[in-house]
């Protein structure tokens, strides 16, 4: 989430726009805006950012994490222990 709100900041002030018009034009407080871009709100529904998002011309989309260690499956696919 904090990369998320860092990004929404980021395109906010590259449209030079503030945090209350980006709260008015999704019906928001500008609270609740600041908390999404400084990662200190508790809970927001991912309808509002996608919402913000999708404004911006971007897509919320989930993406596997990738492992620290390495699985046994892809190290055999490596030929690790060849």
């Amino acid at each position: 989430m904090e990369n998320l709100g860092a990004l929404i900041r980021s395109l906010r002030k590259d449209r030079k726009m503030s945090q209350q018009a980006l709260a008015n034009q999704y019906g928001m407080s500008r609270s609740t805006i600041s908390g999404i871009e400084n990662n200190t709100i508790s809970e927001i529904g991912l309808r509002k950012v996608e919402a913000i998002l999708n404004g911006f011309g971007y897509e919320l989309a989930a993406v596997p994490r990738q492992s620290k260690r390495p699985t046994l499956d892809s190290l055999k696919k490596v030929g690790f222990h060849e």
